[in-house]
């Protein structure tokens, strides 16, 4: 026998009701399954588990191949003497 429990706090996707959505899990078919008792709305998915493809190279993943070469300068910041406004 299946087990139905209630999901607190899920709110229906078609009629927005919330704790009105219960799920059960089928091991045979390897589907996790959702309904509605308010409206009838059903949902099924997948339990297994998909290998997920690699991530894409870019500047932002990859590490540094040197440190970045920045030169040190010293600046003095000095006012424009001729501006009278504080």
């Amino acid at each position: 026998m299946t087990v139905k429990r209630f999901i607190a706090g899920a709110v229906c996707p078609r009629c927005n009701e919330m704790d009105k959505i219960r799920a059960w899990r089928d091991d045979d078919a390897e589907k996790q399954h959702r309904e509605c008792v308010a409206c009838g709305y059903q949902d099924e998915q997948s339990t297994n588990v998909q290998a997920q493809a690699p991530e894409l190279a870019t500047r932002v993943n990859q590490p540094h191949a040197s440190a970045p070469q920045a030169e040190e300068m010293v600046i003095n910041f000095i006012p424009n003497p001729g501006d009278t406004k504080h």
